[in-house]
């Protein structure tokens, strides 16, 4: 997957998401790029790479928005499996999981997303 703009602000998203393989809240990355780019900046890019299947977003127990790699768009064709979350009650560290979900279906309702997401503690926690 591509987008269609490369700015240096959207390189400097993309280069933290290379360089980490946890997922990170929108709180985190708007704090985290607060020198470079205005929120509303965040927010815009954040959105161009989840429309193009370059990162997936959920929400946490607190009802923040993570962004990890990845595509989970239902529509996808790419081979990524739709995988739950892990979110570490100490450190606050969430994760992708290995391990693939998938949705059921059910009479008389028609299912657009879900979201799986464990809360515990990592194994540098225990």
């Amino acid at each position: 997957m591509s987008i269609s703009r490369k700015t240096k602000t959207t390189k400097l998203v993309l280069g933290l998401f290379d360089q980490n393989n946890n997922a990170l809240s929108v709180v985190d990355l708007v704090s985290l790029f607060n020198n470079e780019m205005n929120k509303t900046t965040v927010y815009r890019i954040l959105d161009r790479l989840e429309k193009s299947g370059i990162l997936h977003s959920f929400v946490d127990r607190n009802g923040l928005k993570r962004y990890a790699k990845g595509d989970q768009r239902a529509d996808s064709s790419t081979k990524q499996s739709l995988h739950p979350h892990f979110l570490c009650n100490d450190c606050g560290v969430s994760t992708c999981l290995p391990l693939e979900v998938s949705t059921p279906s059910i009479p008389n309702y028609i299912i657009n997303s879900s979201q799986h997401l464990y809360s515990g503690q990592c194994h540098k926690c225990q």
